[in-house]
């Protein structure tokens, strides 16, 4: 009778030991077939069901929910196996910094997710995680040490190909933006006055630096055969190519409007209507313009929502504030006042956007208004390339090692006196 018992308990252990070799073995085949399945590029969506297969069928895994960083850098749960949809949406993304190493759940644990769980396994790359497995249902017989190690294998193959797959992605995105931004920038290059002009009556010259190579700011000039010649300052709403767009469509307005040589009031009106035409009031900008009769010397302006450029006579400072609202939010302005002027001396009219104003140094300070007007009067006598070169260099002393919080435009109008 022993010697029965024996041989089946020599044929028992066999029948087991092929039973744990044919496991093996399938688990082997799995890890192969993921690893060819990543390397032939299959989707994450293919991934996550060769994985939830792996789990259910191999492992007899009958409880999963799977965690992972989705393409706009948030956690989400990207699979589950044996879970109601109403456990599945519940949300415990506070709750995965706790676990940083695998680790055994607690029976007691009294949350209605977490506690149909047996063990968590986080992936960590370069100590931070990038996904966590959330295991349940293990059968009291099962070797769940093996079971678990093998599982910790698989979930580090699958969640660093699809964290590679997420990084890809975003590498692509971020190459894309830096073309779009490259040829928004190239395209505000075209539209902004590449030279100014310089003669015996008057002169121009321009600062722009946009803060993140594509930006919202806006200068132009125009002149006419019969004396007069206008320029303008634009801040568009929004930045990048949107913001390119708009200011492509607003440079073209401006140049078809100035021309029709209406009266500054109508020309402002009519501006407004077209850009808001575009942009149905989601986008705005401000925008000043000036126009200046070199045989009258008057100098006409509508300052439209703009920081207020700062006119130089003789020592004295005077802010252009006369006009109306931003343009492009309302259908129609519902009050625009022209500003008039009589420039008979030499005069310095400094427009800029509000970036330059916005620039602060190492102690938090502005540099506000009250530098620029200070700066405009000590440097009234100046040349306009000479004078933007000087605010440059005060500019850059003021600030130090601070950066620009913003795209910095100036254009400076340099008048001189009509000789008798």
């Amino acid at each position: 009778m022993s010697k029965f018992s024996d041989i089946r308990k020599e044929l028992s252990s066999r029948e087991l030991l092929e039973r744990e070799l044919h496991l093996k073995q399938l688990q082997i085949n799995r890890l192969l077939n993921i690893t060819q399945a990543i390397n032939n590029n299959v989707s994450a969506d293919g991934l996550y069901k060769m994985y939830n297969s792996f789990l259910s069928w191999e492992m007899g895994v009958k409880k999963m929910a799977l965690y992972v960083i989705d393409k706009h850098g948030e956690w989400r749960c990207a699979s589950t196996i044996g879970l109601s949809d109403e456990l599945a949406q519940m949300d415990i993304i506070n709750l995965l910094p706790n676990y940083q190493r695998l680790k055994n759940l607690d029976d007691n644990n009294d949350h209605p997710l977490i506690s149909q769980f047996d063990v968590v396994i986080p992936v960590l790359h370069k100590k931070s995680p990038i996904a966590y497995t959330f295991i349940g249902g293990f059968d009291k017989e099962d070797d769940m040490y093996n079971k678990v190690q093998f599982i910790t294998t698989i979930t580090n193959i699958i969640a660093v190909a699809i964290e590679n797959k997420r990084l890809f992605k975003r590498q692509l995105e971020q190459e894309r933006l830096k073309k779009e931004m490259e040829l928004a920038s190239q395209m505000q290059q075209m539209l902004i006055p590449s030279t100014l002009p310089s003669s015996e009556r008057y002169e121009l010259a321009s600062i722009y630096k946009p803060h993140l190579g594509v930006g919202g700011d806006y200068f132009d000039f125009i002149s006419f055969e019969d004396g007069k010649f206008a320029f303008c300052v634009a801040d568009i709403s929004g930045k990048g190519v949107a913001a390119a767009l708009l200011m492509a469509n607003f440079q073209s307005k401006f140049h078809d409007l100035i021309n029709r040589r209406s009266p500054l009031d109508k020309f402002v009106s009519d501006l407004n209507q077209s850009l808001y035409r575009i942009t149905k009031g989601e986008r705005f900008l401000t925008f000043f313009v000036a126009e200046f009769d070199l045989h009258t010397n008057q100098l006409r302006y509508v300052n439209a929502g703009h920081n207020p450029p700062l006119l130089v006579v003789n020592d004295k400072c005077q802010p252009l504030d006369k006009g109306c609202t931003i343009l492009g939010s309302f259908t129609d302005l519902p009050e625009i006042e022209v500003g008039e002027l009589q420039v008979e001396d030499d005069a310095v009219i400094l427009t800029f956007t509000d970036g330059l104003t916005d620039v602060t140094n190492s102690a938090g300070a502005f540099f506000d208004e009250n530098h620029l007007r200070q700066f405009a009067i000590d440097h009234q006598h100046l040349f306009a390339e000479a004078f933007n070169a000087q605010l440059i260099r005060q500019l850059d002393q003021f600030k130090g090692t601070e950066g620009l919080p913003d795209d910095v435009t100036v254009l400076t109008c340099r008048i001189f006196k009509k000789e008798n």
